[in-house]
């Protein structure tokens, strides 16, 4: 499911705070402000959609992510590749290599890393 602008705003200051009152997440955004009310109404739509649970304590609510960023990130790529890239990796990664006029030598660099992080991840399962 995709995020508005507002909604992936707030959920980002959620991830971070990994807890929080509507007070505090409003507290997060820059100026100006959004109003109290407005961050309330994108929680409460967020809890609706899945996104965000919360803990009572009498008339408070304290906020958390129910979902990770890493699950929305995974979901949100992996709708890119399918969605505009044919679910090919290659033609996705080649697109982005011309748009930020990627050289030969950053994408050895990134092949390295790339390989690098995938033998970290193998070694920790």
């Amino acid at each position: 499911m995709q995020l508005t602008r507002a909604e992936e705003q707030v959920m980002q200051i959620l991830w971070e705070m990994e807890e929080g009152l509507v007070k505090d997440i409003r507290d997060r955004f820059e100026d100006p402000k959004p109003a109290r009310n407005t961050v309330s109404t994108v929680v409460r739509i967020l809890e609706r959609k899945g996104f965000v649970c919360h803990k009572s304590y009498g008339n408070v609510h304290l906020y958390y992510p129910a979902v990770s960023k890493e699950e929305y990130s995974r979901s949100q790529l992996f709708g890119l590749l399918e969605g505009y890239f044919d679910n090919s990796f290659p033609a996705m990664a080649s697109f982005f290599a011309r748009e930020k006029d990627l050289t030969v030598a950053d994408l050895e660099e990134l092949l390295t890393e790339t390989m690098e992080e995938l033998s970290a991840s193998k070694e920790k399962k």
